[in-house]
């Protein structure tokens, strides 16, 4: 049984040094989707209950190195919060869920650590542009009630696991935080978006 475990474990090493590392110069590109959780911040008040959604994106990255590159994504990102209050035109307050998705786009410095480089961290700001906002009690667009961009600052990371020379499959974490007011023309407490996201794709290197 030894000897099947030093096995696999020398097959394994030698399966991901096969591939070469990447370069000054290489570019890749990948394709990810992920569940998302999202809630926002409210200045004094703490964060409100979560929405779970998803997110599907596309991303760059360029090496500088095989230790840093610069990663660029555009994601479709849905973001909000549950158990939010309404406020109907009487005066009634209502339980709701806001519903905000936006297009996401983060620029971020990836650093590619471990023996294969295949392990990386980024961090870097990201814009977001919002491209509805609803709430779900009485169906209402409340996208003239919301900014049209979000700024803040992302971060993640992951792992990739190489299925050919060219070709990866990609597991991360990616977190996002608001550094921006959402509200417009909103006279309260200030409210930012915060986001966590379990992430899937593939990584495809161009050569």
């Amino acid at each position: 049984m030894k000897k099947i475990f030093t096995t696999i474990i020398i097959v394994l090493g030698v399966y991901s040094a096969s591939f070469a590392q990447q370069q000054k110069g290489d570019v890749e590109l990948g394709i990810n989707t992920g569940l998302n959780s999202s809630t926002v911040f409210n200045d004094g008040y703490g964060n409100s209950s979560y929405r779970t959604g998803f997110n599907f994106g596309l991303a760059a990255d360029l090496y500088f190195s095989n230790r840093w590159s610069i990663k660029g994504k555009f994601i479709y990102d849905q973001k909000g919060w549950n158990s939010g209050v309404f406020i109907e035109k009487n005066g009634v307050a209502t339980l709701t869920n806001y519903h905000l998705n936006y297009l996401t786009v983060p620029v971020m410095a990836n650093w590619h650590f471990g023996k294969t480089r295949n392990w990386y961290l980024n961090f870097g700001p990201y814009a977001g542009f919002l491209t509805d906002a609803n709430e779900t009690a009485f169906n209402n667009s409340l996208k003239p009630f919301f900014k049209s961009t979000d700024f803040g600052i992302a971060l993640g990371i992951g792992v990739k696991i190489p299925l050919s020379d060219k070709v990866k499959l990609n597991l991360e974490y990616e977190g996002q935080g608001g550094i921006s007011d959402l509200g417009n023309e909103y006279s309260g407490s200030a409210i930012r978006n915060s986001r966590g996201s379990l992430n899937v794709g593939f990584n495809f290197m161009l050569k």
